[in-house]
């Protein structure tokens, strides 16, 4: 399809409800007619939303370089006063405690794990050059092949390494921009101005990603995927500038071009859409994540304790047996000095049984459950020592070690042997999908596409 015919579209129902994390679920699933008629319906009615949106992009295409430029410029201001008032003594402007931080990146995770989805569906187009800016950001999205480099896969190491890669229930709001990213993917043909739109906003440098990097560091969690994008993003050379190059490259010609500005500034507005990183931090409380935690821990331990210790006349299992109680039974263990508010948690027998050699609940809690109760019964304690900063991907200096064959990629391989350079081409299309980039052969087949692109071209 042109991009002149895409421009015009074809009507359709409006998506009528799915919950959102089933449907982010059935998108990253290999994509199927009924998938992409989601899909496509779910779209429709993300951008007659996003209609009634504000956004601040200049009237005029050709405005957009200087646009970027300044608005890099407002970022690197903001971003140097925040240091200043670091510096000053003011306190951490976004997370309150290490828990506060975990919190926020399986939060986002929805979103970061299908980094870069959206511009999927430009890799049909690798023949043609107006396309290049958007093929060369999609393929460095997916590391360039390179274990080390993808950011999907950066961001599932990151959740493992913190204890975060459980599944933790979320909001299912938090799924909708990912859904908004895999349906742009998935339906480029039809909505690629949205698709130019879209990138052109979530390209752009964010206060929020610098702040975020360095309060991560701050409190020991390694904030390369992070730094990584603050260098990525950059307006001079990097992917904010290449997004306004596509703008501009994908421009028709004549009656159409202000039809095409009209769709890509509503693509635009759809990274609107959702909540944002600033509303996951906001949405932290640590008191009410402890006692969710410990009613989802309920059902499985209200069986597994004896009956020796009382708390209030009631056995611990006698806590457990029923939801809602988890609040009094947390009081109950203050009130026997099982758990020592506002000190080192190290004084508290509760957190003896869960922490160090011999602890009675060794593995019971995840890094992210451990780090909740830690910082909960630590409270207002100011006398811990100060963490060691994470240094700027300090995971990722070493090289990868490397990459053994897997079924998969051995039949791959196999597959690739028997075609031509273009059949092999697409043979390796779906490979690069969000569903499986990150996987082994998915790495393999972006390693292959890059280098058979550059073959004949």
């Amino acid at each position: 399809m042109s991009l002149l015919e895409a421009l015009r579209g074809t009507p359709g129902e409006l998506y009528q409800g799915e919950p959102l994390h089933s449907l982010y679920q059935r998108l990253l699933a290999d994509a199927d007619p009924q998938s992409r008629t989601l899909a496509d319906d779910f779209l429709r009615q993300q951008l007659q939303q996003a209609e009634a949106g504000d956004d601040p992009l200049p009237e005029h295409p050709e405005q957009l370089l200087a646009w970027i430029e300044g608005n890099c410029a407002d970022v690197a201001q903001d971003y140097a006063a925040y240091l200043t008032a670091r510096q000053q003594g003011a306190p951490r402007r976004y997370f309150q405690n290490k828990a506060h931080a975990l919190y926020f990146l399986q939060g986002v995770a929805p979103t970061k794990l299908v980094d870069g989805a959206w511009l999927y569906g430009a890799l049909g187009h690798w023949q043609d050059y107006r396309y290049d800016g958007l093929l060369t950001t999609y393929l460095e999205e997916l590391g360039d092949g390179e274990p080390a480099q993808n950011h999907v896969a950066i961001y599932r190491r990151l959740l493992a390494e913190q204890g975060c890669d459980g599944d933790l229930p979320l909001d299912d709001e938090l799924y909708r921009q990912g859904a908004i990213q895999l349906a742009l993917g998935c339906c480029a043909e039809v909505f690629m101005p949205e698709v130019l739109g879209y990138n052109l906003g979530y390209e752009q440098l964010p206060l929020h990603l610098l702040i975020s990097a360095y309060e991560l560091s701050e409190l020991g969690i390694d904030p390369y995927y992070f730094t990584l994008h603050v260098t990525i993003d950059n307006a001079s050379t990097g992917h904010a500038r290449r997004a306004v190059q596509s703008v501009l490259e994908l421009r028709p010609m004549g009656m159409d071009a202000d039809e095409y500005w009209r769709r890509v500034r509503r693509g635009y507005r759809l990274n609107d859409l959702g909540l944002g990183s600033s509303a996951v931090i906001r949405g932290f409380d640590l008191e009410r994540e402890v006692v969710a935690m410990l009613e989802r821990k309920r059902r499985f331990g209200q069986h597994m304790h004896s009956d020796y210790c009382r708390f209030d006349g009631k056995s611990v299992n006698q806590w457990l047996a029923e939801p809602g109680q988890i609040p009094a039974f947390l009081q109950a263990l203050q009130a026997r000095g099982w758990i020592k508010r506002h000190q080192d948690p190290a004084d508290s027998r509760f957190w003896q049984l869960i922490e160090g050699a011999g602890a009675a609940m060794f593995g019971v809690f995840s890094g992210f459950e451990k780090q909740l109760l830690q910082d909960w019964i630590a409270g207002d304690w100011d006398a811990r020592p100060r963490i060691t900063p994470a240094r700027l991907g300090s995971a990722h200096d070493a090289a990868p070690p490397p990459a053994v064959e897997d079924p998969e990629t051995q039949a791959l391989a196999t597959a690739l042997e028997q075609q031509p350079v273009e059949g092999q081409l697409a043979l390796l299309l779906p490979w690069l999908g969000p569903q499986r980039h990150s996987r082994p052969a998915g790495l393999y087949a972006t390693r292959r596409f890059i280098q058979l692109r550059a073959s004949v071209r």
